[in-house]
């Protein structure tokens, strides 16, 4: 069984301070946050540009250099909905710790990243929507049929879709949450790698209760089979939780300094 993958989420354009190194292209905030989730545990690292339909060529190029050139060749995730600066970061990425990651592809709109992500021999997240919150299980496992079928159309390993459920947030969706637990042991019966947002569960609660919640979906996910996630890998308990159960399962061998590992 192979480790559970954490993707860091937190070099986002959402930030102010990360919005503006980027428009300036001013490296420090960012390998500060780049460094903060390496030493904290992440294995990948989100790239989140946001749509940057005039600047996102050169600033994804600027931005795979930069974290890859400081923090040996760290794997990343490339997250725009700009694909020709999804092409542009490819073409300078460096393979030698993982695949590039294409964040991401649905059954709608963004059905022809997955004919990217081919293209390029890179990892695509695969969302199991169309056009917003699917409505059940039957119509997530329609989309993910959908998109593997194009995937595999265009010569791409299903082992590099990895197939996002959709986590929901718990205040205001509270009754679909055992549905997307669900949906998670479907896709992982079907022998397929999963991933997901796990930071929307608790999207809207207090600071205090987020990392107990976070942690508690991240348990139970994981259990149903779920193989990564995007996460915030400096909230320790998430992560000390993510590496007990990385041991539980069998996925990791134990040592008494395991959480220092």
């Amino acid at each position: 069984m192979a480790k559970f993958i954490t993707v860091g989420e937190r070099i986002h354009c959402i930030s102010p301070a990360i919005r503006e190194a980027m428009a300036n292209r001013n490296p420090e905030p960012i390998l500060q946050r780049a460094k903060e989730q390496i030493d904290a545990g992440a294995t990948y690292l989100d790239v989140n540009i946001g749509p940057a339909e005039s600047t996102g060529v050169e600033l994804m190029k600027w931005a795979v250099t930069l974290i890859q050139s400081h923090f040996d060749n760290v794997p990343l995730c490339l997250d725009t909905s700009n694909k020709a600066a999804i092409e542009a970061g490819i073409s300078v990425y460096n393979r030698s710790k993982g695949k590039p990651i294409v964040n991401s592809a649905d059954a709608g709109d963004r059905i022809e990243n997955i004919d990217l992500a081919a293209a390029n021999d890179a990892i695509c997240f695969a969302l199991c929507s169309k056009a917003g919150v699917p409505a059940d299980n039957d119509e997530r496992m329609v989309y993910c049929q959908e998109m593997l079928e194009r995937g595999m159309m265009h010569g791409m390993d299903p082992a590099d879709l990895w197939f996002d459920p959709l986590f929901l947030v718990i205040k205001g969706m509270q009754d679909k949450q055992m549905d997307v637990l669900e949906c998670i042991k479907m896709l992982s019966d079907m022998g397929l790698n999963t991933t997901g947002g796990l930071s929307n569960v608790s999207n809207g609660m207090p600071k205090k209760i987020r990392p107990i919640m976070d942690s508690a979906m991240v348990a139970m996910a994981m259990q149903c089979g779920l193989t990564s996630a995007i996460v915030n890998p400096c909230d320790l308990r998430l992560m000390e939780t993510i590496k007990s159960c990385d041991i539980i399962k069998n996925n990791d061998l134990y040592a008494d300094s395991y959480l220092e590992l």
